[in-house]
């Protein structure tokens, strides 16, 4: 804190020779008259806190010491009980204490750990102490909570002491209470309570504050409990006549739900609501117009002058008695119970949040009507306290028998009015007061909104809406034992409650009093009538804001007209000379009204002030550096402004909402939704000031700076409302309803206005008033800079006011420039033609500037057209005679052309339709267009509008908006986009990068764009008739249409996933049609030309159970073609308009065949030949359809046995008339040369191609960034790998071969790169063709063949990445250092070795065959299963021998058989019995042929068994040995039988079939055909 100790000259008691320094000084005095003069206290340190008792005091200074003066009989050391000095309470020098209280004869404080400390009396329990009368230095007392398990001591933070009773306030917020008397709050009888208790009837609020009087108490509580609260069901019926509490009465238009149920066993009086039954109930009157109302919310007032009314009933009955009876009644002790769900929550009531909702929400209309709720529903929001009695709940609200028999046009009165006053738009109008006032009490605890709908981020600041709470003698409630609401200070913004001896005081946040209770010393300061309402004190036009309460007298600190604040003083004078009587003092003087204390202005800065007894004390600070005089000032300025929008509040707009304006009603509800807002901030701030001054030392919290962003956005959010409504001419309109309702002058408008010129037009006037709270930004800068220089500049404190100040005085002149140009715009609109005006003309809409002086001008114009042009702050407008049209600034782009060889001052204006170019008429005109307009976009690009906060210090603004941009347009020409909304990126008037386009008729099209049309990657919608169906299409576009590769689901349920070229199918595709059942009934996968099947495809029929493999044209079956079916029949041909026509082969499960001509689908017709399964044949002309009769005239031949040539011509050759293996899936391998950037097969560049396959790469590298899950892990690591292109030079080693070949094993596995994507089609269309209906064994050959074309077509395109990879069958160059002669297994290089030789097959079979093996494999088991079954049958019958007599059978020579053997780790003699054992290992490395793919590896296996027998025979021997195939044979076969392999016909076929050409003659063809052999020997073995 670097205040600088210098003291100001002006105040007369603070010395430097004081040497106490210059904060918290205390000065006591009592009574009023002149001659008083206050006594100063003296203590080293400065007083924080001071507390006054009867005839004591205790203070707390700094550093949380205490002390004590006055009379202290308590202390037994002391000779004399009266101290004049302070004594320090030295039991409390460990603790720190940070409150302190002081009742009639005992004390307390609370310390910084929540414990609190008791002394003095104790005779009534008031210490909380048990067992002692008297206590006499300060003792812990522990607060426990017994409820809680385990019980917990309560942690306290403030504690009030009165009589004989002692109120604690916890940490909770819940208040606690021992002591003796009624004014305890506990629902017990017997005195006194020792122990701290819980008052039950508070617990679920939030209290703030607690007083104590003599033999009342106080509670300040927030009006909303935190929400989060059992609710328990409320009781519907009385508990002691068992009679429904609540009633209900249906009329046409609305229900009542009336609460008048009266009981007639226990009769319950209320306070203040009776009214007898022959009075009238009084209107209530116009409050007085120095009563600022509180609330901003339109509702309020409502409720409120409800509640008013009811205390009235009570006042007119009050009047008609004696003063003497008056003062009686007061004490009187009748018992009443009361239960705290009764109050009417100001802000929370139910009802209220709707009208605060209707206030900012507008246009939100809010339709929950409660009629049309169920009665539970409606009163449904109840808690019931735990421990709370049956009779205590069911106090209503006016069940007396004095209503009761009141007069009905009373409660229709009350209705009319209600709705009179309710009638806000968007609210019901008519509401029964009673089912509002039930619903609204029970709802006070269910709302969950913060009070007022506060805004999260001003939860820390002090709560406006709260109530007040008493219980007690003398009090409204008159004796009520319970806490009960005081109903008429609600809505009020109780800040601070004080409780004097039987007295209340109750300050407000628009620093008013309300005091009531006793008054026998004029003590309220006011002379109403009864005194147990609260009334308003009668300090006119003064702002008090701290106050304190004694004996008989009140003590006000008030706000003067200078800074230095004034005290005012009410009640009892009390004489200087002590010997007073006791009659003397009942008939002494006393004030009618407070009075001004004169020697207040030498106190110095008076911060806080406290009463007791009948002593009063100030503290008071001395004006360091001018600092704390800054600080009353920002202070005093704070109230007084909020008492100011209070009033505009009150006296202005609550009268005009009750009007219920119709023109710009939603502007104006919004901008008292916002003053509201505004209004509800500056009270928190104020009364967050006020409790600053009274205990603050530096400028830490406070809120002005801490929350500055809070306050900016409040007054920008207002000031744009006050915009709108003044460029709507809301203003205008409201000098009607003004001159209404304040009379023609409507002086009170001018009155609020602080309007210094004279007859000003009343609109005027009214915009200057809403202005106002703008010239209040400046005063919050100007106070800050003036707190600011009490700092050193270097310190911290300085910067953080140095920069508050420059943002609330940026924000001012920020404000003052929006206001300038919505006057602007207003006075543009009044002139502008109006049928424009308008369409053109909107709340939010600002003038920038117009083209009217012909500045501006459309270059060729014709001669007479008339060009206007606008510029706002969200459009550019040109507007001709009776035409306009308006630009949105978000799409407009706007260039200056050089004036170098044109001589014209021109702009070029982009928008997305259409261009323009506008000619300025001078330089400076040129550059003040492009300026205004390149600003106006900026700002309309960057969100801010007309609302924008100002640019901060330091930051430069762009000088052109971007080029590239986000921003919405809808289309109103181009043919295609018409009436289209697009949302996204745009470049120069294009939409280019990621957006979306709505069309009305419901298309959606979200994807990418370049240069305005759809390109990249998107997705389109197309709604259909049917309303859940539509065309979807998500893949690639170019220009606009769909073009490479997508996939596309039809409304109709068919899906087709593949090409796409200019909107069409082109290319090859998959179209599954049927609907969206899971089996789908018919796929189609093929090439497609234009949108239909064109070329070669494969079609499955599931319905019936059909597949074709051939040629297509415009969608029909046209050219060669096979035909299988799910019964096995097998046709290859020709087909003709979609029909089998022409020549054709049929054959059918058994073999039996016909070569000839058909006509139609499976219908012969012409000249053929049927041949039999046993060979027999007839030759002739037949006609019918296969499988039904069939006619036919022609030779039958039964060839005989000898006759073997002809056998021989009719043995039928397969496949002549299918497609050519070459001539299938051309579209698939021609999309592959597409992407590697060529137009036809090997036709283009090596670089190209290897530039495509890096951008595919990246592309989807990206792709995957965006969306992560599409790709596992592993997938990832392959793309990074690929990036890497393998670069070589010159002839191809085996090394950069084994590179090429690990290069393409990664490519084939990820479907990102060109060479994967095509392995991936390949493999979905080859299981497309041979599984299910096309796993038919006449099928294989194609099968085999389509494989064989698939390597040599991949290999062409290897080749083409690779152009130095020799071709088919071509050696490898030898790496140039080695000679041949270091080849690892030492043999001469006859045979050409497999590694050194380039074949397709060893390249790309390891790719391939894996994905393709289960249809091809299936094929071969069906086309070898004749013969694997001859083969099994025998290998399960030789296999039932034991090792040895199986080796004997096979003629294995005995030299071979093995005569120990190895079984798990132990050497076994090798008996007759022995089985499976010999050539164990042999067996199970063979058995290994299974779980192979490709040929080189199957033969690899038969390879290392051949090796292992040869092992296991040299460890017979001994010696070494060659083979001779007549000794190996046997001993193979041998180990082929034991391996038991099922499929072994089927492994050897496939073998053979895709064996490499190179590998034939070497040593693995002479192993592979020795398997070969073993099988067919298998097969014809004779066992005897």
């Amino acid at each position: 804190f670097t205040i600088k100790k210098k003291c100001s000259l002006g105040t007369e008691i603070c010395g430097e020779e004081d040497g106490s320094g210059e904060r918290g000084l205390l000065h006591t005095w009592m009574g009023y008259s002149y001659s008083t003069t206050p006594e100063r206290i003296l203590l080293s340190r400065p007083v924080l806190q001071a507390a006054l008792g009867a005839r004591h005091g205790v203070l707390l200074v700094e550093g949380g010491q205490v002390y004590s003066f006055g009379e202290l009989p308590w202390k037994q050391n002391h000779t004399s009980s009266v101290v004049t000095e302070p004594v320090l309470e030295a039991v409390l020098s460990e603790q720190r204490v940070v409150f302190v209280a002081a009742g009639s004869v005992h004390s307390g404080v609370v310390t910084e750990d929540g414990g609190m400390h008791m002394w003095g009396e104790n005779t009534h329990g008031q210490c909380g102490l048990s067992g002692l009368s008297v206590i006499p230095n300060p003792t812990p007392v522990g607060v426990l909570d017994s409820e809680a398990m385990p019980p917990q001591t309560v942690k306290i933070l403030e504690v009030a002491c009165g009589d004989q009773h002692t109120l604690a306030l916890s940490a909770k917020h819940e208040v606690w209470a021992w002591g003796s008397g009624c004014q305890l709050g506990l629902n017990t009888s017997k005195f006194p309570v020792w122990k701290p208790q819980k008052v039950e009837h508070l617990a679920g609020r939030h209290v703030l504050q607690v007083a104590c009087g003599a033999a009342h108490s106080l509670a300040l509580v927030r009006c909303l409990p935190p929400p989060h609260e059992p609710r328990k069901p409320p009781q519907d019926k009385c508990g002691q006549c068992h009679q429904m509490l609540y009633t209900m009465t249906d009329r046409e238009d609305h229900v009542i739900i009336s609460d008048g149920h009266h009981c007639s066993v226990g009769v319950e009086l209320d306070s203040g609501e009776t009214t007898s039954a022959f009075e009238e109930p009084v209107e209530p009157t116009i409050e007085n117009p120095e009563e600022p109302e509180s609330s901003p919310y339109p509702d309020e007032q409502a409720v409120k002058a409800y509640l008013k009314r009811l205390s009235d009933h009570a006042l007119a009955e009050h009047t008609t008695k004696t003063p003497s009876t008056l003062h009686s009644a007061q004490f009187s002790h009748l018992s009443y119970h009361s239960s705290p769900v009764t109050s009417v929550t100001p802000m929370g009531s139910a009802l209220n949040n709707l009208v605060v909702s209707c206030a900012s929400a507008v246009g939100e209309r809010v339709v929950s009507t409660y009629e049309a709720l169920s009665l539970r529903k409606v009163i449904g929001y109840w808690v019931s306290v735990p421990g709370e009695r049956v009779e205590e709940r069911l106090r209503q609200e006016e069940p007396m028998q004095g209503k009761k028999s009141s007069s009905l046009g009373d409660i229709r009165e009350e209705e009319a009015e209600l709705s009179r006053r309710l009638s806000l738009p968007g609210l019901l109008s008519q509401v029964s007061p009673r089912l509002l006032r039930r619903t609204s009490r029970h709802r006070a605890r269910a709302v969950p909104l913060a009070p007022g709908g506060i805004p999260e981020a001003d939860a820390h600041l002090p709560p406006l809406q709260t109530e007040v709470w008493s219980w007690g003698r003398g009090q409204e409630g008159n004796g009520d034992y319970l806490p009960v609401c005081v109903k008429s200070l609600n809505g009020k913004e109780v800040l601070r409650v004080a409780a004097g001896a039987y007295h209340s005081l109750a300050l407000t946040a628009q620093s008013q009093v309300f005091s009531w209770g006793c008054n026998t010393s004029g003590q309220l300061g006011h002379m109403e009538s009864p005194t147990t309402l609260p009334h308003l004190a009668k300090v006119y036009g003064i702002r008090v804001w701290d106050i304190g309460a004694g004996q008989q007298h009140t003590l006000l600190l008030a706000d003067g007209d200078c800074i230095q604040p004034i005290l005012y003083y009410s009640g009892q004078q009390v004489k200087e000379v002590m010997e007073q009587t006791e009659e003397e003092e009942k008939t002494g003087e006393y004030t009618q009204q407070p009075v001004l204390l004169p020697f207040c202005m030498n106190l110095g800065y008076v911060s806080s002030v406290c009463a007791g007894g009948r002593t009063c004390a100030a503290l008071t600070d001395c004006n360091v550096m001018g600092f704390i005089a800054s600080l009353h000032e920002l202070a005093a300025a704070v109230r007084k402004y909020y008492c100011k929008l209070s009033n505009i509040n009150s006296l202005l707009l609550q009268p005009l909402l009750k009007l219920g304006m119709t023109s710009s009603a939603g502007l104006l509800q919004n901008l008292i939704g916002r003053f509201g807002r505004l209004s509800q901030l500056t009270g928190q701030n104020s009364a967050s000031l006020t409790s600053f001054l009274r205990r603050s030392r530096d400028i830490r919290g406070l809120v002005i700076l801490d929350d500055a962003h809070l306050f900016l956005d409040t007054y920008s959010e207002y000031c744009s409302a006050v915009g709108d409504l003044l460029v709507m001419g809301g203003f205008q309109a409201l000098v009607k309803p003004c001159h209404d309702v304040f009379g023609k002058g409507a002086e009170v408008v001018q009155k609020l206005s602080e309007c210094s010129e004279e007859d000003l037009p009343l609109a005027d006037v009214l915009a200057h008033l809403f202005y106002l709270p703008i010239k209040h930004l400046h005063e919050y800068g100007r106070l800050l800079l003036k707190l600011a220089t009490c700092y050193e500049v270097s310190s911290v404190d300085y910067q953080k006011l140095q920069d508050a100040c420059s943002k609330y005085e940026s924000m001012a002149l920020h404000l003052k420039r929006r206001r300038k140009e919505a006057e602007y715009t207003l006075h543009f609109w009044k002139s502008f033609p109006g049928k424009m005006t308008d369409s053109l003309r909107k709340p939010s809409r600002r003038l920038i500037c117009e083209s009217s002086n012909k500045a501006l001008t459309l270059q060729n114009a014709g001669r007479f057209s008339v060009n206007w042009f606008i510029l706002f702050n969200d459009a550019l407008v040109h507007a001709q005679f009776s035409t306009h049209h308006v630009f949105p600034l978000a799409t407009l782009w706007v260039e200056p052309i050089s004036e170098e060889n044109t001589g014209i001052y021109g702009l070029k204006v982009t928008s997305p339709e259409e261009s323009f170019t506008l000619l300025a008429s001078s330089p400076a005109e040129k550059a003040k267009w492009l300026r205004s307009i390149n600003q106006a976009v900026e700002q309309a690009l960057s969100g801010l509008g007309h609302d924008g906060i100002p640019p901060s210090t330091g930051v430069t603004q762009r000088a052109d908006p971007p080029i590239s941009r986000t921003a919405s347009y809808t289309f109103y020409k181009d043919s295609r986009l018409k009436e289209a909304i697009y949302e996204g990126r745009w470049v120069s008037g294009k939409p280019n990068g990621r957006g979306v386009v709505k069309w009305p008729d419901g298309r959606i099209y979200t994807g990418t764009f370049k240069n305005g049309l759809e390109d990249g990657y998107g997705d389109y919608v197309v709604p259909n008739k049917n309303p859940n169906s539509c065309d979807h299409y998500q893949g690639q576009w170019k220009d606009g249409k769909m073009h490479g590769f997508g996939t596309f689901r039809y409304a109709s349920g068919e899906i087709y996933e593949g090409s796409f070229q200019d909107n069409m199918r082109h290319g090859h595709g998959m179209l599954r049609s049927g609907k969206l059942n899971s089996t789908s009934p018919s796929v189609f996968i093929g090439q497609w030309q234009y949108d239909k099947k064109s070329g070669y495809g494969v079609f499955d029929d599931i319905t019936r159970g059909e597949k074709y493999m051939g040629m297509w044209l415009d969608d029909q079956r046209q050219g060669n073609a096979v035909v299988v079916t799910q019964f096995s029949l097998y046709y290859e041909g020709s087909f003709s308009n979609n029909k089998m026509m022409g020549n054709g082969v049929l054959l059918s499960e058994d073999d039996t065949t016909f070569e000839g001509e058909f006509s139609e689908d499976w219908t012969l017709n012409g000249k053929g030949v049927l041949t039999m399964p046993n060979g027999d044949y007839i030759e002739g002309s037949f006609s019918g359809v296969w499988g039904t009769g069939l006619k036919m005239s022609g030779s039958y031949y039964k060839p005989s046995l000898y006759d073997s040539d002809k056998e021989k011509a009719h043995a039928l050759k397969l496949g002549r008339l299918a497609v050519h293996s070459e001539e299938k899936w051309k579209a698939v391998f021609l999309e592959c040369w597409n992407r590697l950037g060529c137009d036809s097969p090997g036709q283009g560049q090596t670089t190209t191609a290897w530039d495509n396959i890096a951008v595919a790469l990246t592309a989807n590298r990206r792709q995957q960034r965006d969306s992560p899950e599409l790709l596992s892990r592993s997938h990832h690591k392959t793309l990074e790998s690929l990036e890497f292109i393998p670069q070589h030079v010159g002839p191809v080693t085996l090394e950069v071969y084994h590179t090429i070949r690990r290069y393409l094993v990664k490519a084939c596995d990820t479907p990102l790169h060109p060479l994967g994507r095509l392995v991936e089609t390949l493999v979905s269309v080859y299981r497309m063709t041979y599984v299910g209906v096309g796993a038919n064994r006449r099928l294989l050959p194609q099968a085999v063949n389509e494989i064989k074309s698939y390597l040599s077509r991949i290999f062409q395109l290897v080749r083409f990445l690779f152009p130095d990879l020799p071709e088919e069958g071509g050696s490898l160059a030898d790496p140039p250092k080695e000679k041949g002669g270091s080849d690892p297994a030492g043999k001469q290089l006859e045979s050409p070795k497999p590694g050194c030789v380039v074949s397709s097959s060893a390249l790309l079979l390891p790719v391939l065959l894996p994905r393709l093996y289960p249809p091809l494999f299936t094929l071969y088991a069906l086309e070898k299963e004749k013969e694997d079954d001859v083969y099994w049958e025998c290998v399960l019958r030789l296999n039932k021998q034991p090792d040895l007599a199986l080796l004997a059978f096979l003629g294995v020579q005995e030299k071979f058989w093995p005569v120990t053997v190895t079984v798990h780790g132990e050497k076994q003699q090798v008996l007759s019995s022995t089985k499976d054992t010999c050539f164990a290992s042999a067996v199970e490395t063979l058995q290994q042929i299974s779980t192979t793919f490709t040929p080189s590896d199957k033969l690899q296996v038969i390879q290392l068994t051949f090796e292992e027998i040869t092992q296991e025979v040299l460890a017979l021997l001994k010696q070494d040995f060659l083979w001779s195939m007549d000794d190996l044979f046997p001993v193979f076969l041998f180990v082929v039988l034991r391996a038991r392999i099922r499929n072994l016909g089927s492994e050897v076929s496939l073998i053979e079939d895709l064996m490499d050409p190179c590998v034939q003659h070497g040593e693995h063809g002479i192993m592979f055909t020795t398997l070969k052999a073993c099988y067919y020997q298998i097969q014809h073995e004779k066992i005897t």
